[in-house]
């Protein structure tokens, strides 16, 4: 049942979904395809998530699509995914943006050709008034870089010690003025962080399913929605049914 609404509470669905997109080039070679393929089919994949994303009432969603670290992969595929990326904004910026999505890019945009970084910015600018779902697309990103240019930009910026707290630091992320994501999504069935959000994930629950990320599809989403809705979040505390007991 394909349109079949979530089951669960308005106050139980996330306001911040993030997923870290794992498994494409083992999906591939699992079909006897070159990683590449995996990657594309991955991409379109994207496009279905993003739209599920919209109907189940989702607000933000960030997606790791490239880390600092990929540049470690072979150039045929690096140079591969960077033209996945320009094709993505060529073939389906107008569709979103006509779709109320705001794109913005969080990570180095230094390391892309001048023309890839201009369609980035170009991208962001067309959409930045659209308030239907924030996009944040994770690419050329990485958790401990993001903490160490915030760390850079409040000495420059003069701030006492004591001044510094979560909040302030958080004021020097990529992702300001956007909730720490309730929910991380991570496919292919990997057990690591990845350096993925580091600062924000400190509270965030978790979901890992072994589904290679092509194969990811709305009703495994659907299933993730409802696993976190199923979640007691306590933040460090304890429920309030737990405290009774505990001093009743």
């Amino acid at each position: 049942m394909p349109n079949q609404p979530l089951d669960i509470p308005l106050e139980k669905i996330p306001r911040h979904v993030a997923i870290i997109m794992d498994g494409n080039g083992r999906w591939a070679i699992s079909r006897g395809l070159p990683r590449l393929a995996g990657h594309k089919a991955g991409t379109e994949n994207l496009r279905r998530v993003i739209r599920a994303t919209v109907e189940f009432g989702i607000k933000y969603l960030t997606i790791y699509a490239f880390s600092t670290e990929n540049w470690g992969r072979p150039p045929e595929e690096v140079q591969g995914l960077l033209h996945i990326l320009e094709d993505v904004i060529d073939r389906e910026l107008n569709e979103l943006h006509g779709e109320g999505v705001q794109l913005r890019h969080i990570g180095r945009l230094e390391k892309l050709a001048p023309g890839l970084q201009e369609k980035v910015l170009h991208a962001m600018k067309l959409t930045k008034n659209n308030n239907r779902l924030i996009l944040n697309i994770a690419w050329n990103y990485g958790g401990r870089d993001e903490i160490v240019q915030a760390i850079q930009r409040i000495i420059k910026d003069g701030v006492e010690p004591d001044k510094v707290t979560d909040d302030l630091v958080s004021q020097y992320m990529y992702t300001v003025g956007v909730p720490d994501p309730d929910l991380i999504i991570r496919t292919s069935g990997e057990l690591r962080i990845s350096n993925f959000l580091i600062w924000q994930a400190a509270y965030s629950e978790w979901y890992i399913t072994p589904t290679y990320w092509p194969d990811f599809d709305k009703e495994e989403y659907r299933r993730a929605l409802e696993t976190f809705a199923q979640r007691d979040r306590r933040y460090g505390g304890v429920t309030e049914a737990v405290a009774h007991k505990t001093h009743g």
